[in-house]
């Protein structure tokens, strides 16, 4: 498609992430709208604000685009289903495809982060939008993340609490269980809290299971990927 509104963001050997630009753009509303099937348009007719269904519109078509050229599909055979803990999947003629993906958007930013194997989760958060680093504190992180920020201040400790945030939902979102985990439950490693880009992470409750967790936040939004990693052989 002429004119697209995402782009390749980051790549790895094994996923990629794309950027949707979730500017309001008058023309990209019914480009979107053409790529989404009935139910999606009912979706996006019954919201009630210009945003989140800006954000739904633009991110659910190029989500659609992609895994249509991805999977070598028409757009009218490929449907979405949920898992039993709410994480959408991907099926084409009725069948699921062999494609994991995840989107997540805020304000003008979205992500898709897309994998053939293994499951995978993405977070981003919008930098300049108002942020409380103390209030979800003793909720959310560790206490090696609690300690941390206490220390920090001013423009630090905003950095680090969306660091932290977008790192812990991105691995959340790609075990796929919802809310049954505790996200302070599990501290991300410290050669993260210190700026390396990228660890492989498990969490303490299924150490079996290794993740390829990076940080891929710039100037203009934190966020996260995370993505399961094979099994290394015996």
């Amino acid at each position: 498609m002429d004119g697209r509104w995402w782009q390749p963001f980051h790549r790895t050997d094994s996923a990629v992430v794309l950027h949707v630009d979730l500017k309001p753009e008058a023309a990209r509303a019914g480009d979107a709208l053409a790529w989404l099937d009935e139910t999606e348009k009912e979706r996006w007719h019954n919201y009630r604000h210009p945003r989140p269904r800006r954000e739904f519109g633009l991110c659910r078509a190029a989500l659609r685009a992609t895994l249509c050229g991805r999977l070598g599909c028409r757009n009218e055979e490929l449907t979405f289903a949920i898992s039993h803990h709410g994480k959408p999947f991907a099926m084409v003629d009725g069948r699921r495809a062999a494609v994991s993906f995840n989107v997540s958007h805020s304000g003008n930013h979205g992500l898709i982060a897309l994998a053939s194997e293994g499951r995978i989760g993405v977070d981003v958060e919008q930098r300049g939008t108002r942020h409380d680093p103390d209030g979800p504190i003793r909720t959310v992180f560790a206490p090696a993340e609690r300690a941390e920020l206490a220390v920090s201040r001013g423009a630090r400790k905003v950095d680090l609490f969306l660091t932290l945030w977008t790192l812990k939902e991105a691995l959340i979102k790609a075990l796929g269980t919802g809310l049954s985990l505790d996200i302070s439950e599990f501290e991300i490693p410290a050669a993260m809290r210190r700026g390396s880009a990228a660890v492989t992470f498990r969490f303490p409750q299924a150490p079996a299971v290794g993740w390829r967790l990076e940080n891929l936040g710039n100037s203009s939004f934190a966020a996260a990927v995370a993505h399961e990693l094979k099994p290394v052989p015996a």
